[in-house]
């Protein structure tokens, strides 16, 4: 645990907002997870890593309500995602949960601002309040001055803090980031990962990052490891 994490209060003492229990998981006759059980607490920034095809990316996924378990529990925030369905299931999505990708996935014929805005528009926030609350989000990323730039006009560190703004402005409790720093040269590394953990302190989200990089991982507040679908240590 980092001296960040000590000055927030100790782990033990926040709520949990994720739990992963008993889950697995199967693509055909593969098994990818193997009864994962697991729980992060609030405001806690955790990595995830281990071996291409230990299952990393495939648990983000479920803790991230885009695919099913087979068998097993996921809950955010008390919640058991499993239960819902269709629209509730969407909505939670778009309110609760925020994503970063490794290669941002901007929609390129809109601007910074545009982008930001989509996932409150979804939500159904008028036009002019998303567009506020864009430009209050690229503001707290240091971009205001690209708000108005297509992605084409932004370098490889500006487009991954606008897609972190995207996953920040319906203010979710859970932001899942995929390798976010994963094409990106040193210096823009760096940068993200500090983002992270200044966004945590300011905002409160819990992060849960699938990492390679080994020097993010030392950083947060606790690194889960996964082998052959199964947590190893954490």
């Amino acid at each position: 645990m980092n001296e960040e994490t000590i000055q927030a209060g100790t782990v033990k003492s926040r709520p949990v907002m994720i739990e992963v229990e008993g889950v697995t998981k199967s693509f055909g006759s593969l098994q990818v997870l193997k009864g994962i059980d697991l729980s992060i607490a609030q405001g806690e920034v955790v990595s995830i890593v281990g071996p291409s095809g230990a299952g990393k990316t495939t648990l983000l996924q479920l803790m991230g309500t885009l695919d099913r378990p087979d068998a097993g529990h996921v809950r955010i925030d008390g919640t058991e995602v499993g239960s819902l369905r269709g629209k509730a299931l969407s909505a939670f999505r778009n309110r609760r949960i925020g994503f970063v990708f490794q290669f941002h996935q901007l929609l390129p014929e809109f601007t910074a601002e545009e982008n930001v805005m989509m996932p409150a528009l979804i939500r159904g926030v008028s036009g002019g309040a998303a567009r506020d609350e864009a430009r209050r989000m690229l503001e707290l990323m240091g971009l205001s001055g690209r708000a108005g730039h297509k992605p084409s006009e932004l370098s490889g560190g500006e487009k991954q803090r606008v897609a972190v703004a995207r996953a920040l402005i319906n203010r979710p409790a859970v932001v899942l980031a995929d390798e976010p720093s994963g094409s990106l040269d040193t210096r823009n590394k760096e940068e993200l990962h500090r983002l992270f953990f200044e966004l945590r302190d300011k905002l409160g989200q819990t992060f849960v990052i699938v990492t390679h990089d080994e020097t993010l991982a030392a950083r947060t507040d606790r690194t889960i490891h996964l082998m052959d679908g199964t947590v190893v240590g954490a």
